[in-house]
């Protein structure tokens, strides 16, 4: 497993807390994917991330941006994108 960069804890962190997940934030991988396989999280599991971290950071997601399936791949991705993005 990867180390996890300091943005990604963060976002693990907030991901434990709001989804409620029953990993550490520090077990998940930041390469493994969030979706389906790996994490295993789902559409409306997605969506509650989503506005976490419009809500922390003030990054918009959009369910219907064409980029999300790559956002949301994996945690390093996410973390990646929000980083970008607030660096606008």
């Amino acid at each position: 497993m990867a180390a996890q960069k300091p943005l990604e804890a963060e976002i693990s962190a907030l991901m434990v807390e709001v989804l409620n997940l029953e990993v550490p934030a520090g077990d998940i991988d930041p390469e493994a994917p969030l979706y389906g396989e790996g994490l295993g999280l789902d559409s409306i599991d997605m969506l509650e991330i989503s506005l976490a971290i419009a809500k922390r950071y003030g990054v918009e997601l959009r369910a219907d941006d064409d980029a999300s399936r790559q956002v949301f791949a994996s945690l390093r991705n996410l973390a990646r994108h929000v980083e970008h993005t607030r660096a606008r």
